[in-house]
């Protein structure tokens, strides 16, 4: 049996002992948005005024739906203070662009279990992001590191009727037929696995069920994209990640609170119809996490 290669060990050094500042770190993530582990964001501002009368370190959006990110960097352990001057200019921000959806997002170089705890309770109601910042070196060699600790906030699901009226197939091909039409393709190359699913919809999401279960979540972009969510259990993440690796197609992982984890990634027509044997297979998978 061959020696496995030696495996480094690695130390983690304080930022500000490592000769930098806060303003290096915001620097670091105006530069390359991405190393938050958020997506593939554009920078709006940087050190943006605010009326309150402080200064908000970064905004950032997400250019295919606009979503907002209201970032406060801190070196050292997050504070009281970090908390809540990060929850008032989201707040802020929020009512100057209420039409689109915003995140919280604090950085910082350690966050305690005191206040982990309080930011987890707050992104109940609140959408926080919680990501802790470090350099560590091994071998000789320092690396920024970014490691996205907290992101549970989900937004509440809406009942499929409300006050504009009923959110019907015919509403969804009216107001985003490639949304629909994304959910349908995929429902065609599925069904070989699973036959008894059945499109639904509400106002935030079209999806594909078996008795109530939703096992193809479908959330509207732009661009003719959808955000495809899918829950799978844990046994079955490797053969998906796996597959889709295979094929080059971008995804990521979200730990679900009841177990297993949700799959997510941004779909198109073209991508669904040029790779039928991969989403088959994630099909047959879905199946297996449901009915083990």
């Amino acid at each position: 049996m061959s020696m496995s290669a030696p495996i480094s060990i690695s130390k983690t050094l304080s930022i500000r002992d490592c000769g930098y500042d806060e303003y290096w770190l915001q620097d670091q993530i105006f530069t390359n948005p991405s190393v938050l582990g958020l997506g593939d964001l554009d920078v709006v501002s940087k050190e943006k005024k605010q009326s309150s009368g402080g200064k908000l370190d970064l905004l950032l959006k997400d250019p295919e739906d606009d979503k907002m990110f209201e970032v406060e960097v801190m070196l050292g352990g997050t504070d009281e203070s970090h908390i809540i001057r990060t929850i008032e200019y989201w707040d802020l921000e929020r009512k100057r662009w209420p039409k689109r959806q915003h995140f919280a997002v604090l950085v910082a170089e350690s966050i305690t279990r005191r206040f982990f705890n309080v930011i987890q309770l707050l992104s109940l109601s609140i959408p926080v992001i919680a990501v802790q910042a470090n350099i560590i070196e091994a071998d000789g060699k320092r690396i920024l590191h970014f490691n996205k600790v907290l992101d549970s906030y989900e937004e509440p699901e809406e009942e499929s009727r409300g006050p504009e009226g009923v959110f019907d197939e015919h509403w969804w091909r009216t107001n985003a037929p490639w949304h629909l039409t994304n959910a349908e393709a995929l429902l065609k190359l599925v069904q070989p696995a699973l036959d008894k699913l059945e499109m639904g919809f509400t106002k935030n999401y079209v999806s594909l069920a078996e008795d109530g279960s939703i096992y193809f979540n479908f959330r509207r972009r732009s661009g003719g994209k959808s955000h495809l969510t899918i829950w799978l259990g844990d046994a079955h993440i490797p053969a998906a990640t796996a597959a889709l690796d295979e094929k080059a197609v971008p995804y990521d992982l979200k730990p679900y609170s009841n177990g297993g984890q949700l799959l997510r990634l941004s779909v198109h027509l073209k991508l669904i119809e040029q790779n039928p044997d991969l989403f088959l297979k994630i099909a047959g998978l879905v199946k297996q996490s449901w009915h083990a």
